[in-house]
């Protein structure tokens, strides 16, 4: 059964960094991509940043592109997202989800596992 498990939100002011950490459980982690989603007060859930199983892959929503980084460790079965220079838009829940194959991917329905989510807040 595979388990997802993020962590790291908290309570900032605009300007401030976030790292997001998604553990993972119960799946061989390399071979999947992993994606960061999020979903603000009112909004639909949308897509934040991809990276492939090895992570030579990567894509992100323009509006984080050059402030926010996806990483993994396959090794300790980790995706990271690296958030700077936050911003009160990117208040939100913060969701890890599984892909369902090796290949990054930005729609939802190239997901099939997802963490309970972490509250990023940003204050100006």
């Amino acid at each position: 059964q595979v388990q997802l498990v993020e962590s790291g939100g908290g309570s900032v002011q605009a300007g401030d960094s976030l790292r997001l950490s998604c553990a993972a459980s119960g799946l061989s982690f390399g071979s999947y991509a992993m994606g960061w989603f999020r979903q603000a007060p009112g909004k639909e859930r949308e897509f934040v940043a991809t990276i492939s199983g090895f992570g030579g892959s990567i894509n992100y929503a323009d509006s984080v592109k050059g402030r926010f980084t996806i990483s993994r460790d396959n090794a300790k079965n980790v995706v990271y997202l690296q958030m700077n220079s936050l911003r009160p838009d990117d208040t939100a829940v913060y969701y890890c989800a599984k892909g369902r194959t090796t290949w990054s991917a930005k729609s939802e329905t190239a997901y099939d596992s997802w963490g309970q989510g972490t509250q990023v807040t940003v204050s100006s």
